[in-house]
C-alpha cells in the first residue's frame, strides 16, 4: 500500500531549506555574489522530474542555478543506472572534479539517483572519489535539504541511501523546465521485474499517488498557463493497483489509470495530456476507449515491445507474446486510426539468435513505428539476465543493431513523407535550437515541426502546413491559423 510522507516531515525539510538560505544570504550580503549550484541530470523522464524537484529545493535554499560546474559551490549528479555507459560517464565526471575540489574545498559534490541505490556503487564512490561529500538515493530525495545542511554544518561526508520501498512525498518545491509543458509523476517504482532491468531494485515497488493530489497539481499548472502535461510512471497502466485491498478487490473504489485520465479530462482544461510509459500487458480495452473519447489525450502512445521473438519475450519476463502484442496494436488502431506509436527495442539480449532477431524485424515492419528507441543489451549486476552465460557476440549484436536502425529509419521517413502538404496543429515550444529564424513545436502525435513566424507564437497552438520532410522532423510554412 502507498504511504504518504507526513506533512510534519515536509515542513521539517522546509526549515532546513530556510536554515541554508540564511547561511547563503549572509555570504551574499558579505560578497554581493550568490552561491551557485548545478544539477547534472542523467536518464529517463522520471529523473528529469526528480531534477526539477532538486532545482526547486536549491532555489528555496538561496542558491543561484547555473549551467556549468566551473565556479559552482554545489554540484549534484542525479544518476541513471539502466545502462553501463551512463554509470561510466558519471565516474568520469567525478574524477574530473577532483582538481576543482582541491582548489575550492568548500564546494559540495553530491551524487543521488538510481546509481546510489546499488550498495556496490556507493562503496565504489566512497572508495575512489573522496571529493564526493553527499550521497543519497531515490527514496530519500525529499530529505536532501536536511542531508545538505548536515554536510555543510559539520563539514563531513554524509551518506544516506535507504534501499527500501520509499514513500510518496507531496508539497516539495519544484522548478519546472518551462511554462508550456510539465511533467507530473503519478506513481513510483515497478513490479514487473523484467529480467534485464535494474529499475525495480533501485526505484522500489509500485506506489501510486493519491488521485486528488494529482488532479490538484494539474489544476495549479493550468492556472499557471501550462498547455501540456505528461503523466509519468515506470508503468502508468498499473496506476492504482497498489491501493487495492488484495483480500477484497471487488470492494475497492480506487481509480485505475483509465479512471484517472477521465478525471483529469473532466476536472481540468489542460489542452494536451500525454503519458509515459505503458506496459503492453496492462494496457486495457477501457484505456483505449478513454484515449479515443477525449480530444485532450494526445493520439500518441509509447509502447515498448523490447523484442519481436516470443521466446525472447518469455526469457525477458515481459508476460506477453508477439501475437498478443500485434493484436493489441490492431485493437488500438481500430479505435484510434490516426495514433502514432513508438517503442523501445533491445538488441543482443542473452541467447538471442539470428531467427529471434528476424522476428523483431518482422514485427517492426508490421507495426511500422513512428520511431524506436533502440538499445544494445547492457548487462546490469543484480538482474537475472546478467548471470546468463549465453551472451551474444559483440560483432553480431552491432551488425543486428545497424540493420534494425536502417529499417526503422526507412519506415520513419516513409511515415513522415505522408505529412507533406498536410495541415497540423503545433504546440509551439519556442525558437528552434538549430535556426533562430524558426520556431519549433510538436503535434499531438509528437512530431517535431519547425516553421517561420514574424511574431512570437511561443506557448500557442497554431496550424502549420508541412512544406518539407526530414527523417526526424517536419518543416512548415508560416503558421496559418491559431487555435482558440
Amino acid at each position: 500500500m502507498t504511504v504518504t510522507i507526513p506533512q510534519e516531515e515536509i515542513e521539517k525539510q522546509y526549515r532546513y531549506m530556510s536554515e541554508i538560505k540564511q547561511i547563503n544570504d549572509v555570504c551574499f550580503a558579505k560578497n554581493n555574489v550568490r552561491k551557485r549550484a548545478i544539477v547534472r541530470n542523467f536518464g529517463c523522464q522520471m529523473n528529469e522530474h526528480d531534477a526539477e524537484s532538486l532545482s526547486g529545493m536549491i532555489l528555496q535554499m538561496g542558491y543561484e542555478l547555473c549551467d556549468s560546474s566551473e565556479g559552482s559551490d554545489l554540484i549534484i549528479f542525479n544518476t541513471c543506472c539502466v545502462r553501463e555507459n551512463a554509470e561510466l560517464k558519471v565516474y568520469g565526471l567525478l574524477g574530473a572534479l577532483k582538481k576543482m575540489k582541491k582548489e575550492n574545498p568548500d564546494m559540495v559534490i553530491a551524487v543521488c539517483g538510481c546509481m546510489t541505490e546499488q550498495p556496490q556503487v556507493v562503496e565504489e564512490i566512497k572508495k575512489k572519489f573522496k571529493n564526493v561529500e553527499l550521497i543519497f538515493g531515490t527514496h530519500n530525495l525529499h530529505r536532501f535539504p536536511e542531508l545538505l545542511c548536515n554536510c555543510i554544518s559539520n563539514r563531513k561526508a554524509v551518506y544516506e541511501t535507504s534501499h527500501t520501498e520509499g514513500e510518496v512525498a507531496e508539497g516539495l518545491p519544484i522548478l519546472r523546465e518551462n511554462n508550456i509543458k510539465a511533467w507530473v509523476t503519478i506513481m513510483y517504482g515497478c513490479n514487473n521485474f523484467c529480467s534485464y532491468c535494474i529499475v525495480p531494485y533501485v526505484r522500489g515497488r509500485e506506489r501510486s499517488r493519491d488521485s486528488a493530489e494529482i488532479i490538484k497539481e494539474i489544476q495549479e499548472l493550468e492556472k499557471q498557463g501550462i498547455k501540456e502535461v505528461t503523466l509519468l510512471g515506470q508503468n502508468v497502466n498499473s496506476y492504482g493497483k497498489d491501493k487495492i485491498n488484495p483480500e477484497d478487490p471487488e470492494s475497492s473504489k480506487e481509480m485505475d489509470f483509465a479512471d484517472l485520465l477521465t478525471a483529469i479530462c473532466e476536472n481540468t482544461k489542460i489542452e494536451r495530456i500525454r503519458f509515459l510509459t505503458s506496459h503492453p500487458k496492462d494496457l486495457s480495452d477501457k484505456l483505449i476507449s478513454v484515449m479515443a473519447k477525449y480530444p485532450a489525450i494526445c493520439k500518441y502512445l509509447h509502447l515498448p515491445v523490447q523484442s519481436g521473438s516470443t521466446k525472447v519475450l518469455k526469457e525477458m519476463n515481459r508476460r506477453y507474446t508477439k501475437e498478443q502484442y500485434l493484436n493489441l496494436i490492431e485493437k488500438i488502431r481500430m479505435q484510434i486510426p490516426s495514433i502514432a506509436i513508438t517503442t523501445d527495442i533491445i538488441v543482443g539480449f542473452p541467447g538471442e539468435t539470428d531467427e529471434d532477431f528476424e522476428e523483431t524485424l518482422n514485427l517492426v515492419e508490421q507495426v511500422r513505428y513512428e520511431s524506436a528507441y533502440t538499445f544494445i543489451y547492457s548487462k546490469r549486476q543484480g538482474t537475472p539476465a546478467a548471470e546468463r552465460e549465453d551472451q551474444v557476440d559483440e560483432n553480431i549484436v552491432k551488425e543486428h543493431f545497424n540493420k534494425l536502425i536502417e529499417i526503422q529509419n526507412r519506415i520513419s521517413r516513409e511515415i513522415n513523407d505522408t505529412y507533406l502538404g498536410k495541415r497540423v496543429k503545433v504546440l509551439v515550444e519556442g525558437k528552434s535550437r538549430t535556426d533562430i529564424k524558426k520556431y519549433t513545436g510538436r503535434t499531438q502525435e509528437n512530431k517535431i515541426v519547425n516553421f517561420e513566424s514574424d511574431i512570437d507564437v511561443t506557448g500557442r497552438i497554431v496550424e502549420v502546413e508541412i512544406s518539407n520532410v526530414q527523417t526526424w522532423s517536419l518543416d512548415g510554412n508560416k503558421y496559418l491559423t491559431e487555435e482558440i
